[in-house]
């Protein structure tokens, strides 16, 4: 029986009610396009198990990063909103940590931005880590974490 090996992340797909709006938000974040606004094809149906599909997509990633964010909107057929997936306990994916140098210049930044954290900076012990929540469209969780220098 052969042997399960993968090698790296190479995208994390988000679906999203409005593809434009959460492009800038994560532009104000310093990402960047690498693939601009698609339209998606009709293989996308058999893909996805849905009918009749028509979906729109975007690819983001930070500066030097190999692993990318797919941004997708689905035009038809549309998707349930799930009222609590903003909620840190609700099953399934729940955020995306975004490392930093400096954690107080880069909440100072979001705030600038106009974008809220949640609560104050925290500190966990066992990494020696300070983090914060943010939130961006759609109750998309994000976490900014700075960890000691080594």
């Amino acid at each position: 029986m052969g042997k399960i090996k993968l090698n790296t992340i190479d995208h994390i797909n988000i679906v999203v009610s409005d593809l434009q709006a959460t492009a800038a938000f994560f532009l104000k974040l310093e990402f960047e396009v690498l693939l601009p606004e698609s339209e998606l094809g009709p293989w996308l149906s058999e893909t996805v198990g849905l009918e009749d599909v028509h979906a729109r997509y975007m690819v983001i990633a930070l500066p030097g990063d190999s692993i990318k964010l797919e941004l997708i909107t689905y035009d038809n057929p549309p998707g349930p909103k799930n009222p609590h997936i903003g909620t840190a306990n609700a099953i399934g994916f729940r955020h995306i940590a975004l490392t930093v140098d400096d954690i107080e210049e880069t909440v100072a930044g979001l705030k600038a931005a106009g974008i809220e954290t949640q609560g104050e900076i925290q500190f966990y012990k066992v990494t020696g880590k300070r983090f914060i929540y943010f939130k961006g469209p759609d109750n998309i969780l994000l976490e900014l974490a700075q960890y000691p220098t080594r």
